[in-house]
């Protein structure tokens, strides 16, 4: 335990030493609900009064803010074992697992705090700054940050190469990202791309913040919930299959990470 504090506490102390690339990290994010949100909603006339496709595009936007800095993690565990940094790490004695669990939730607290930011930005989106929607909202952004963490991790204690590893994680998180229902409704869709969303993890997470959104809007500004064959799967299904997979996800990393080199 002691080993796990010290990890995670490294994580955030590297966070709040590094202000200005936490800050840039959520120019991206800022300039999606702040310019593509504007523009598109001028577009968009829905019905139900204006402002209504920055509000639906709000969750989009949070887990936009945690997938970089979970990219972030893969790509130092990856970085310290091509130089020989993570070398250094392993001769302690403890158990490598532990090792790679204590720097995975160091590095999803990180990033739900980065995540965490954007809320400031709840009243551009129409949302009131109620402790308990923030509060919700925020320990949603919590498990969804280490579940992509854990995925994350998983893949870099595969992959062994920067240049491979940034390649591999761009192709894949970026249609992952676009098929989770993040900046468009996926009502409509052809129903082999319907097939792509409701298979991509991601879906469950921007679902789950977007009905959690929707308690802090007006009645009817807009419908969240996937429809499952008519079924509409709660929100706390949601969260204990986001939950299931981030910690399938990283038993299979720590039992990769602890197998010798």
């Amino acid at each position: 335990m002691r080993a796990l504090r010290a990890l995670w506490w490294r994580e955030l102390l590297r966070l709040a030493n590094n202000r200005v690339h936490m800050v840039l990290m959520l120019l991206n994010p800022l300039l999606f609900l702040l310019v593509l949100g504007t523009g598109l909603g001028s577009m968009l006339d829905s019905g139900t009064g204006d402002g209504d496709y920055v509000s639906y595009l709000f969750p989009g936007i949070l887990l936009m803010a945690v997938q970089a800095p979970a990219l972030a993690a893969g790509l130092s565990i990856v970085r310290d074992r091509e130089v020989g940094l993570l070398r250094g790490v392993l001769v302690a004695p403890v158990r490598r697992g532990t090792l790679l669990i204590g720097k995975c939730l160091g590095s999803a607290t990180a990033a739900a705090l980065q995540g965490g930011l954007l809320l400031a930005f709840a009243g551009f989106a129409g949302l009131s700054y109620h402790p308990l929607l923030l509060l919700a909202l925020l320990a949603e952004l919590t498990l969804i940050a280490l579940t992509m963490t854990a995925f994350i991790t998983l893949a870099s204690v595969w992959i062994t190469r920067i240049t491979t590893f940034q390649s591999a994680s761009s192709l894949a998180m970026l249609p992952l990202f676009f098929l989770s229902g993040a900046l468009f409704s996926l009502d409509g869709l052809p129903l082999w791309l319907r097939v792509l969303t409701l298979l991509n993890p991601l879906t469950y997470a921007v679902d789950a913040l977007r009905q959690t959104v929707a308690h802090g809007l007006p009645a009817g500004t807009f419908e969240p919930g996937l429809d499952w064959g008519g079924w509409v799967p709660p929100l706390g299904l949601e969260l204990a299959v986001m939950s299931g997979l981030g910690a399938v996800a990283l038993t299979l990393a720590a039992h990769r990470f602890a197998r010798a080199e």
